[in-house]
């Protein structure tokens, strides 16, 4: 069931039950939180600075924290190791190292903030996501037919709840895909998504259990925690 809440501009609520959180509860709740996931709108610039404004906020009583980035395949974390030490200084030269007209292609600007603020603050940024091709094999032939070595360590993704089913429906028949391909395909496309990030950010905590993570995510993979965070639990991350 799929509620429209309604709340006063810039404030907080609890979607379980439409109630406001104060700021003392919400800094709590994610204090107590190893991973915080802030969903966006990719076009929209006020929803990039509400994350950076979220960001510096956990900085300010979190030292050990990551940044994941859905945009980033995580075969580039070693580019984004060089931008957050410093060892890449120009904006053109970082975009065209983390291949930035192939992997995204929205304009870089949404994000610079965000990635300044990583550098500024000397946070790890990580890559989240995987190569295109997986999603699309996957897509396409499901996770049994995509042999064990080039799954990028993946593991398969848990079977959607019927509730995410209907809601990606209802995302296809509004006009939300790019392309007009088979339902089922296009889940088993989405959830290879939710699966990657979710198994990044799992693999960072794994190696490194103090950590705090933050994952700039698109909200259709967020949204009533159909997605990553339903993948995130099934491989342990319960917080």
């Amino acid at each position: 069931y799929h509620m429209k809440l309604q709340h006063t501009r810039g404030t907080w609520i609890n979607p379980q039950n439409g109630k406001i959180l104060e700021k003392e509860e919400l800094q709590d709740k994610i204090q107590s939180n190893r991973v915080i996931l802030l969903g966006e709108t990719h076009t929209n610039m006020e929803i990039h600075r509400w994350q950076l404004a979220v960001l510096s906020s956990i900085c300010s009583y979190s030292t050990k924290i990551s940044v994941g980035f859905e945009m980033f395949p995580s075969r580039l974390n070693s580019i984004l190791a060089e931008w957050t030490e410093g060892q890449i200084l120009e904006k053109k030269e970082f975009l065209e190292k983390v291949e930035w007209d192939f992997v995204w292609k929205y304009d870089p600007n949404l994000y610079f903030p965000l990635f300044d603020f990583c550098r500024q603050n000397e946070i790890p940024m990580l890559g989240l996501n995987c190569r295109r091709e997986l999603v699309s094999e996957v897509g396409k032939l499901g996770w049994d037919n995509i042999p064990t070595e080039q799954r990028e360590g993946l593991t398969p993704s848990k079977p959607a709840l019927l509730g995410y089913i209907d809601y990606l429906t209802r995302i296809t028949n509004q006009g939300g895909m790019p392309t007009k391909i088979p339902a089922e395909r296009f889940v088993r496309a989405q959830q290879t998504w939710d699966r990657a990030f979710a198994c990044n950010i799992a693999a960072r905590i794994e190696e490194d259990p103090a950590q705090k993570i933050v994952g700039i995510i698109g909200r259709g993979h967020l949204e009533y925690g159909y997605g990553t965070p339903y993948q995130l639990k099934d491989l342990g991350v319960q917080d």
